[in-house]
């Protein structure tokens, strides 16, 4: 089922440190992509076994910046996800002049020397969250013709996608995600790209060659977790590009990285959420 409650949250006071901790919190309390705006955010999260205000409520208890909050749900089908998007949240993004992302039933997108297109359903990805727009401008820096790409959390195939339009092959996405995976797929045929996009989790890098580049956009403690068999799927030299996490985890998730054999050379910041660069030793 690819139903998902939409959880309107409404912060009084409200401002950008509270929404983004808000956000911190219900993700990792199961939600799984956010719209923050002046007043508040809502978050999504599958609706099959949820009780959407239960799970808010608890992920917010104990907040630790004063504000009354108030939160109402409503369900989405999974087949108005799209119309949802239309209506209220996803409108074209350009990023750095370079590249432009949009969806299907866009009209007048402003031309861009990549132009990505991405009907997201229930992934998460459109180049409007921060660590998402972050990390594409690092890939969008990077020389990536002939370079091998492993994209991990690949949710649309987003990053997938625009390292594949700046020359990088062979490319892998990984998505756990069911839904995410398929829409990944669908995403990669209509930019005419050759991706290959695997349903499965970290076990399956297994069966990946080490790449030249391997990005994971998902969330700090998941990167933790999975820091060592990241590395292992790395050439030595090769450049990693994390997000998911704010500045201030920086340096935790250097000392994992450091274990791993990776060096943080750089990062990109906005809104308090990072990307990081690192490198492997040689």
């Amino acid at each position: 089922m690819n139903d998902y409650y939409s959880v309107r949250v409404d912060f009084t006071p409200c401002t950008a440190d509270i929404t983004d901790l808000a956000a911190a919190f219900m993700a990792d309390a199961g939600f799984e992509s956010f719209e923050p705006d002046a007043t508040g955010l809502t978050a999504y999260i599958r609706a099959e076994g949820t009780d959407s205000d239960l799970v808010a409520r608890q992920a917010l208890d104990g907040f630790p910046i004063p504000t009354d909050f108030n939160i109402k749900s409503t369900l989405v089908v999974g087949e108005d996800w799209n119309a949802e998007w239309e209506k209220h949240y996803f409108k074209p993004i350009v990023i750095d002049d370079a590249c432009v992302v949009h969806s299907s039933f866009h009209k007048d997108v402003p031309p861009a020397r990549h132009d990505i297109v991405i009907d997201p359903k229930m992934a998460f990805g459109t180049g409007h969250h921060d660590t998402t727009s972050n990390m594409m401008r690092y890939i969008l820096q990077e020389d990536m013709a002939g370079k091998s790409v492993i994209d991990m959390g690949t949710g649309t195939g987003i990053l997938a996608i625009l390292a594949a339009m700046r020359g990088a092959s062979p490319v892998a996405g990984i998505e756990i995600d069911r839904p995410a995976y398929e829409n990944a797929v669908e995403n990669a045929v209509i930019n005419k790209t050759d991706i290959n996009i695997i349903h499965g989790d970290a076990s399956a890098l297994e069966g990946i060659e080490p790449a030249d580049y391997l990005f994971a956009n998902i969330n700090r403690n998941i990167i933790l977790e999975d820091m060592g068999r990241y590395a292992a799927k790395l050439k030595p030299g090769g450049t990693m590009l994390l997000s998911g996490f704010y500045k201030e985890d920086i340096p935790m998730v250097a000392e994992r990285a450091a274990k791993a054999g990776l060096s943080v050379c750089d990062s990109k910041e906005s809104n308090s959420w990072v990307a990081v660069r690192l490198l492997k030793n040689s």
